[in-house]
């Protein structure tokens, strides 16, 4: 990336910015003026600064395929933790072993971009952000830390299933379906209700958007302030399909825990409005509302399309996405 020819907010992707946008820097660095540019050369082409990436990457919890590294705000400069030190800021750069890895960044970001701006998905605080060479990672604010420090109560649903790899085998976040999640949230939480629409909507924009890793613990419960527990915001939303040749689910239950498909799955091979509007119904969604929640995704976005010409994604990678929102769009309208 050549960083001098950057015209949309590495954030929030508003047009007419060369760094991070006002809105940006507000929601997602408490309103300090940080730079685009971390302090680090890429740690592939640099001895001292890969020890200290491996060495951070050591002391970190969050678990994952996917290399992370802890960072956080000092006065305003990112820096990466040192032991002790509570991060306020995960950072993931270019992984490997994927088709197209310097593209996961910008799809991360783009994805969930779209899940805030165009349908309203509650979601983490993300960003690109580039290394001194350009090369771009993906940066997202932590949920669970408390402004004041400590953190909040967080719970996967692989906890919550009372799955493990000791206990379920190496597969144990993939084999349930999120039907069963669903029933999970309505023993779990309070006032499930509310949550149970936010998790519907993930669920469909999973498949619009082509998300095929969204496994039980990519999904978490987070404690409320009140000391009651709600869904947390969605997290590691990404369009997989540019990268691996994935299934429609993650899970390998699918959308239920028995093996209904309407007439227009076995007709395409992929779900439907039909089989949305059973899930739906199954994890008890007010039948008046369901119509009222699969419309933004039937409805042809504009804005989508918008964001996906404005993302840091190549232009093959951007054509690619488009082509396969639109395609997912017309077997959800089937």
């Amino acid at each position: 990336m050549i960083l001098d020819e950057i015209k949309y907010c590495p954030g929030t992707l508003a047009e007419g910015y060369s760094t991070y946008s006002p809105g940006c820097l507000r929601n997602l660095f408490n309103g300090k003026k940080v730079s685009h540019i971390l302090p680090y050369d890429l740690p592939q082409r640099n001895e001292s600064v890969a020890e200290l990436f491996l060495e951070n990457r050591k002391r970190i919890s969050i678990s994952g395929v996917q290399e992370k590294s802890s960072l956080l705000l000092e006065k305003n400069h990112l820096r990466l933790t040192h032991e002790g030190e509570q991060g306020t800021y995960l950072l993931k750069p270019i992984p490997r072993d994927l088709k197209k890895p310097n593209q996961v960044p910008a799809n991360e970001h783009l994805t969930m971009q779209i899940a805030r701006q165009v349908y309203s998905i509650p979601t983490a605080e993300n960003a690109v952000i580039f290394f001194r060479d350009g090369s771009p990672a993906y940066i997202t604010k932590r949920f669970d830390v408390k402004p004041g420090g400590g953190k909040w109560g967080k719970e996967d649903f692989a906890t919550l299933a009372g799955k493990t790899a000791d206990n379920a085998g190496p597969n144990f976040k993939y084999d349930y379906s999120y039907e069963e999640i669903g029933l999970l949230i309505q023993k779990f939480v309070p006032a499930w209700r509310v949550e149970m629409e936010k998790y519907f909507s993930v669920i469909v924009f999973n498949f619009l958007f082509s998300n095929g890793d969204a496994h039980l613990k990519n999904f978490s419960l987070l404690e409320t302030p009140q000391g009651d527990y709600t869904l947390s915001p969605a997290y590691d939303l990404i369009n997989t399909r540019l990268h691996v040749d994935d299934t429609d689910f993650a899970l390998s239950k699918g959308l239920f825990a028995d093996n209904f498909k309407s007439d227009a799955f076995r007709r395409t091979g992929h779900p439907g409005k039909a089989d949305f509007t059973e899930l739906a119904n199954r994890i008890g969604i007010i039948e008046s509302r369901i119509e009222k929640l699969l419309h933004p995704f039937l409805s042809k976005q504009a804005f989508a399309e918008t964001l996906i010409n404005r993302s840091f994604l190549d232009e093959a990678s951007k054509r690619g996405f488009l082509l396969m929102y639109q395609t997912r769009r017309n077997f959800l309208t089937a």
